[in-house]
């Protein structure tokens, strides 16, 4: 095969100073308090949104809006919560964790290089010719990546496996997955949630990043859920109401079940988070900013 111009080639491998650096700073961070943690979680998120754009910006491609929603709800995850190891991205004691809304590859992408999964400055390949770096993650190919996520409705019933693997195993690893409102319309969802309730997995967080905007409409004219807090309820899980993006309470929320249920942890969030032009507005979904808005996003996000 030839080559175009620009096309990226070669795996991609920890970063082995950032990954030391995650290492000591992830530990950390994990033992404080929720309320210490939230002010340096704020600004590796400031950090990873930044990214975002940047990576956006260079590939023509993406999904900005959900990207800026579900900033917090990873950085807090990895490097606030789960126990990983960018250098040994498949140790079998890890913590798993499954970004189901996989068209937000961008967000992903970035909060892994932030903790040293693979080098920062890949990220300018992202989804050019051949790039690891695909439009939707993949397992094979992304470092700290669990499973292929883009079709809408299989990360939550994937995340089930794990959490039911790991009680097989009698393993004390936990598993997180996050997921997109719009795909909460998905019923293999709602199959995976009976599941995992029958099962009892304790060890299992589900996060519904809930900023009530779809690919072309608000989630509640399209094919409504509310009362969605009830629902999880009526299935059976623990259900944690936060905002989304308060690191203090979404540190808080992912603690481990109280209850011996699995746990959903509703997360108020707001689409395009952070750059004002972008917030709520249902055309960022797949709208790709020009240079000058990148200009003013980041200049927004750096104040």
């Amino acid at each position: 095969m030839t080559l175009t111009a620009g096309a990226a080639t070669g795996s991609l491998h920890h970063d082995a100073e950032q990954a030391e650096l995650y290492r000591e700073r992830s530990a950390r961070l994990r033992a404080m308090s929720p309320a210490d943690a939230a002010p340096e979680l704020a600004g590796i998120a400031t950090s990873v949104r930044r990214d975002i754009l940047t990576t956006i910006q260079s590939a023509g491609m993406g999904h900005v809006g959900g990207d800026l929603s579900v900033t917090d709800l990873l950085v807090t995850a990895l490097w606030g919560t789960l126990r990983l190891d960018p250098r040994d991205p498949g140790a079998p004691e890890r913590d798993r964790f499954v970004l189901s809304k996989g068209h937000c590859a961008a967000a992903l992408y970035s909060a892994l290089a932030s903790c040293g999964f693979f080098p920062r400055a890949r990220l300018s390949e992202f989804m050019a010719p051949l790039s690891p770096l695909n439009g939707h993650p993949a397992r094979l190919k992304v470092p700290g990546v669990e499973t292929n996520t883009g079709p809408l409705g299989h990360g939550l019933p994937v995340a089930t496996g794990c959490a039911l693997g790991a009680r097989l195993r009698g393993e004390s690893w936990r598993t997180v997955v996050v997921l997109g409102d719009g795909e909460m319309q998905e019923g293999s969802n709602w199959e995976a949630a009976m599941t995992a309730a029958h099962y009892e997995l304790g060890n299992l967080t589900a996060v519904v990043d809930r900023n009530r905007l779809q690919q072309g409409a608000r989630t509640e004219d399209t094919t409504a859920l509310d009362p969605l807090e009830a629902k999880w309820a009526s299935f059976g899980w623990e259900v944690r109401d936060i905002d989304g993006h308060d690191h203090q309470a979404i540190k808080e929320a992912y603690a481990p079940s109280s209850t011996g249920r699995p746990v959903a942890v509703i997360a108020h969030t707001v689409k395009g988070k952070g750059v004002s032009f972008m917030e709520d507005r249902v055309e960022w979904h797949h709208k790709v900013p020009t240079d000058e808005q990148v200009a003013l996003a980041l200049e927004e996000l750096n104040r």
